[in-house]
């Protein structure tokens, strides 16, 4: 088993195509609509608006390390993403109901505590049983998105190329990483960290969080456009105080995995969740609802108190 897992690792992290490692979750009925669990998820509402975006991955030109194209970064359409982490507590209603892999054992299980060293599978398994029980198209955001969403907290990793002198950008490589204090790994509860201008919580703190984005190497020709393109998707991307590359079985990416530079202290996801107006409506109706069943369920509860003391 052991050299099984070393040979997945190697043959990923040397750039090949690599297949998904860790089995898919369990085929499920459709059974009826969770509403209370649908609306467990606190989101925020983004809309459009643009940011300066570093493209990811790797870019080559005349075999050489080239800089990452710098972008203004559009929001097309509205998008709906969780205020913060899925929580280990609502990852292990998953577990408990077949449908996801269990956590580590020494991860912390509460509903305000994110759930951590999970995989990229283990993310994607959630976010399709989530989907099943609510009836929405819960996934998970693109790189491009969660930037947009992260406002501020968006690091630009890109870093100055000198042509002519390789080892400027080594040891520009190196300062940078050696900025990067280590922190205590240890998850904390939700709001921890604070929120950004968008209503998110705790982006950039000890927690990265996986994307749907492959990892790509491209070429560049003189003028700067791309010319060839060469995806991994064994390789996402995760985001949080740094942009990072982990293959998509890792759980633990300090444990290995391709991360580049200092690898992330734990890897947990949120969730997007593309809504139209109409599902809008009836997200808002289907939770008045709720709201107006449990306030009748508690007004007779408080009559028959009364009429059993009368």
């Amino acid at each position: 088993m052991l050299i099984a897992f070393k040979l997945k690792l190697a043959l990923a992290c040397a750039g090949g195509f690599a297949g998904p490692f860790v089995m898919g979750p369990l085929v499920m009925d459709s059974g009826p609509i969770d509403i209370a669990l649908r609306d467990r998820h606190a989101l925020v509402e983004l809309h459009r608006g643009s940011i300066g975006y570093r493209v990811n991955g790797d870019f080559t030109h005349a075999g050489k390390q080239a800089a990452a194209p710098l972008i203004r970064l559009s929001l097309s359409g509205p998008l709906a993403v969780m205020k913060h982490q899925v929580s280990s507590s609502d990852y292990q209603r998953c577990v408990d109901d077949g449908a996801c892999r269990a956590l580590d054992r020494g991860v912390f299980v509460a509903p305000d505590r994110p759930a951590v060293q999970v995989s990229w599978h283990d993310a994607t398994g959630y976010a399709a049983w989530l989907s099943r029980k609510t009836g929405e198209a819960w996934r998970l955001p693109t790189d491009e998105e969660w930037a947009f969403a992260a406002g501020h907290k968006f690091k630009d990793d890109g870093i100055v190329i000198d042509d002519s002198d390789p080892s400027k950008r080594w040891i520009a490589r190196y300062d940078r990483e050696a900025d990067r204090a280590p922190s205590d790994p240890g998850t904390r509860p939700f709001g921890f960290f604070g929120a950004n201008e968008n209503g998110l919580q705790d982006i950039g703190g000890n927690v990265w969080e996986w994307t749907t984005t492959c990892f790509v190497r491209r070429v560049l020709d003189d003028a700067g456009r791309v010319i060839s393109e060469s995806p991994n998707c064994g390789v996402r991307v995760v985001e949080g105080q740094h942009r990072a590359y982990v293959t998509d079985f890792i759980r633990d990416a300090k444990a290995g995995g391709c991360a580049v530079g200092v690898p992330p202290d734990n890897l947990g996801f949120r969730l997007a969740v593309q809504r139209g107006r109409w599902s809008s409506v009836r997200h808002l109706v289907s939770g008045a609802a709720i709201r107006l069943k449990a306030l009748i369920s508690g007004s007779y509860s408080r009559s028959a108190e009364r009429g059993s003391h009368a």
